[in-house]
């Protein structure tokens, strides 16, 4: 397991110190040792973490919905893996959610035969997550 100094952790991560220190104050990261000199040491989760948390962000989440994100991944234990991807796919869905929300003014001032297109091609992928969805839940013990 490879052990970061904030430094190397920032170039990795493409992200800067202080950024780090201010997730690190928000609980969003936090060091996994300290070394002999007293440095916050940094594993290799939390370089996914960063990465996660970045792209978070450029979805438009919030830090406290971020955090509250974080929070829930935390209390998942390895054997609850399909907890932890339909809890992304539920993010996920809520991010498809707020897109589709920007987009009904521009489908509203859409050319019947321009708006008629953009269904034909997105109804058979819609359909498609929709059934792989619902197989999904037919499987497990949700219902």
């Amino acid at each position: 397991m490879n052990m970061y100094r904030i430094g190397e952790l920032s170039k990795l991560a493409n992200i800067s110190p202080r950024t780090i220190d201010y997730y690190t104050t928000l609980g969003l990261i936090e060091p996994a040792e300290r070394s002999a000199k007293n440095y916050r040491l940094y594993a290799d989760e939390t370089l996914e973490r960063l990465k996660r948390i970045e792209q978070m962000k450029k979805d438009k989440y919030t830090l406290d919905e971020i955090k509250a994100t974080i929070d829930s991944w935390s209390r998942i234990t390895p054997e609850e893996q399909v907890s932890r991807k339909l809890t992304d796919l539920q993010h996920h869905l809520s991010q498809l959610e707020r897109e589709v929300k920007e987009l009904e003014p521009v489908i509203k001032n859409l050319k019947p035969r321009q708006a008629n297109h953009i269904y034909t091609r997105l109804m058979p992928q819609t359909a498609a997550c929709i059934e792989a969805l619902m197989l999904l839940i037919n499987k497990s013990s949700l219902m």
